[in-house]
């Protein structure tokens, strides 16, 4: 405690550049809420013990769009504090621009809600869809996007927190729609990044990366930009920049780009995320296995080896009100697939059954720290590999206190 003192002494003068790793992950107030609200029980008193820490980085913690419960989406800031907070490997969302240059948003199409875009009349002039207010009881509508204007001017814009005001008369009321559970407080000024600018970042914080490639929402080729072009690229800008393909995890909710890189790109085969959003399917039930197509094990003999779905859809209660894996989880163990999960953070308070995330279990959710129960289940008896999170900090504490490794694979 001495040296540390001193060291951050030594800061004011010339910079506290050599702290040792597990002393300069910070996990805040947060994950000691959440272990408070815990029920009483073993796994409560656990963490309780390991509130002292230390608390390190691990790649068990993904920070998803970097730590946006609090800072703007993809922005240098919210990527900043997750990788403070332990994230051991750091998301870009990947979209290209009207001159086909890569950036870091989650939708082709979410300028407006998540950058300042429509208070420079000049950009929001660009847009697919410009500002209209709300009227006659049709909400106010805006659609803005990435490949509306060049990188050059996509760099002059502000990263906000993602929200709009459906009823707002003005850009200015549209732009202030922050759910409440979250905060505008470091939302003023948020630095956006291109493709090429996080892979730099993430090198000089000693982070692996998670590239997704998002679905272009314009008709493709683009400008003769075609959709493999579009994968090819990403994987090309991590060559380019010397990042070993073992620290690269590429997703995609498109199976056909994942196809792609599983054969073409054979370095980069195991690290490839399948992201499934099959939910979204009228046909698909995730407790029904024979509506799962392409199945577990066809996923499994095209090469994919890691899937990557929401969390509602790994958890189950048994007769007693237990959280328990679900059956997709036990298929996908079987068939010799690793899982990922998104997004833990994400639901805001809990104490109403948590939302989409909880959707499987929402009948006994119902307070905060259950959280930390649901982390604990996907973490020992799912067994994910990595779980994404939009505060990082409370993932790096149960790692940390179940002393997970640093490297996970």
């Amino acid at each position: 405690m001495r040296a540390l003192v001193l060291c951050c002494l030594v800061f004011i003068i010339q910079g506290c550049k050599s702290l040792p790793e597990e002393q300069t992950v910070q996990v805040g107030a947060r994950p000691y809420y959440l272990v408070d609200k815990m029920t009483d029980g073993p796994l409560k008193q656990q963490l309780t013990a390991c509130g002292n820490g230390p608390f390190y980085k691990t790649d068990f913690v993904i920070g998803h769009r970097g730590a946006p419960m609090q800072f703007p989406e993809h922005s240098k800031e919210s990527y900043l504090a997750a990788a403070r907070m332990g994230a051991g490997v750091l998301e870009c969302d990947v979209a290209f621009t009207k001159d086909k240059q890569l950036v870091c948003r989650h939708s082709q199409c979410d300028l407006h809600t998540t950058t300042n875009i429509l208070a420079i009349p000049e950009l929001a002039a660009k847009c697919s869809q410009p500002f209209i207010p709300a009227k006659d009881g049709q909400p106010a509508q805006a659609k803005c996007c990435t490949s509306d204007i060049t990188q050059a001017e996509f760099l002059t814009l502000k990263a906000k927190m993602d929200g709009a005001n459906a009823n707002a008369k003005t850009v200015a009321e549209y732009m202030q729609g922050t759910p409440s559970w979250r905060t505008d407080l470091y939302a003023n000024s948020g630095t956006l990044m291109t493709h090429q600018q996080s892979i730099e970042l993430f090198k000089s914080l000693g982070v692996k990366m998670t590239p997704e490639l998002k679905s272009p929402e314009v008709s493709m080729p683009f400008n003769g930009f075609s959709q493999q072009d579009y994968a090819q690229k990403m994987l090309d800008e991590y060559r380019a920049s010397g990042v070993n393909s073992n620290h690269v995890y590429p997703q995609s909710f498109n199976l056909e780009d994942v196809k792609y890189w599983l054969n073409n790109h054979p370095e980069f085969a195991n690290n490839s995320i399948y992201l499934d959003g099959r939910d979204e399917q009228a046909d698909f039930d995730a407790m029904d296995d024979t509506t799962w197509q392409p199945s577990m094990q066809a996923l499994y003999d095209d090469g994919v080896r890691i899937i990557a779905p929401p969390m509602w859809m790994l958890l189950s209660l048994d007769e007693s009100g237990a959280i328990v894996p679900s059956l997709y989880a036990i298929k996908a163990k079987q068939a010799g697939l690793n899982i990922v999960t998104w997004s833990l953070e994400r639901s805001g308070p809990l104490n109403n059954g948590g939302g989409y995330y909880y959707q499987s279990i929402a009948r006994v959710i119902k307070q905060d720290g259950q959280m930390m129960n649901v982390i604990d289940v996907l973490a020992k008896q799912v067994g994910v590999m990595a779980i994404f999170s939009d505060w990082p900090a409370t993932l790096t504490y149960y790692a940390s206190c179940m002393q997970y490794p640093a490297s996970i694979k």
